[in-house]
């Protein structure tokens, strides 16, 4: 089965260890939710698995449907089927979300095996409306200026519409729902199970129950200290949302994250 896996992972920041020996597969069709206080490292797992060349991986393996990827570039993973929706969403000023998205989609068409020609613009039009409709988008949004003057909702929803379009065989979702109301967090993942299916991998990386109540986990995993130190289905989000973190750090001897 076509698979996301990480293999005793350990990453550092300007030489101080972060992910400390994590292991976590994630198969197609598999919706993970990450788990965790501020300091455990979750979002560094996050771009250490896209290749943030600040993120230095000293120890494991990364790994796409068996092959490593540690000696690929961000693109050249995007490419090989890995995408990451921000948790903050840069602006791109005189690029139009239409225009940066046919530009990815054509990116990766070049880079197939074989490689496919580059996408119309009409043909791309047609491919933006039909997964605009899927998630219930204005198509006037596709000629707006990339994140730029968006509310935090609009930049979340337009992850989610890069997610639509490029069809990534493994989606991290890095803390989505950060800065996000109630309502903001149903539209969005909303789209999100829109987009999931069979064919993607998920993993949801939140400090919340809240948006697993619309993105429903097949598995959730505690991280303390750069690793995963418990595992479960949804009722442990449940069990964190009713009593926090406190007994995890007790029964595993673990101390405040700094």
């Amino acid at each position: 089965m076509s698979a996301l896996e990480i293999k005793n992972l350990h990453v550092s920041i300007d030489e101080t260890p972060i992910i400390k020996g994590l292991n976590l597969k994630v198969n197609k069709g598999e919706v993970h939710a990450i788990m965790g206080p501020n300091g455990t490292g979750k979002s560094t797992l996050a771009y250490a698995v896209m290749g943030h060349p600040k993120y230095e991986i000293t120890d494991g393996d990364i790994l796409v449907d068996g092959a490593s990827v540690l000696e690929l570039a961000p693109d050249e993973r995007s490419r090989a089927g890995v995408f990451l929706a921000f948790q903050y969403p840069v602006s791109i000023p005189g690029v139009t979300v239409a225009n940066f998205l046919r530009t990815a989609l054509n990116a990766r068409h070049r880079h197939m095996e074989p490689p496919q020609g580059d996408i119309s613009v009409l043909e791309f039009r047609k491919l933006l409306k039909s997964k605009m409709d899927l998630l219930e988008m204005d198509y006037a949004f596709g000629g707006r200026y990339l994140n730029e003057g968006f509310s935090g909702g609009e930049k979340k929803r337009t992850e989610v519409l890069q997610l639509a379009v490029l069809e990534p065989a493994f989606a991290i979702l890095d803390e989505t729902d950060s800065g996000l109301d109630i309502d903001a967090i149903r539209i969005v993942s909303e789209g999100v199970n829109a987009v999931k299916g069979p064919n993607m991998g998920v993993m949801v990386i939140t400090h919340y129950q809240r948006i697993l109540n619309y993105i429903k986990p097949d598995f959730v995993h505690i991280m303390f200290d750069g690793r995963i130190v418990e595992s479960g289905d949804q009722e442990l989000s449940l069990l964190l949302e009713d009593e926090g973190y406190d007994w995890v750090r007790e029964k595993y001897g673990l101390a405040e994250a700094s």
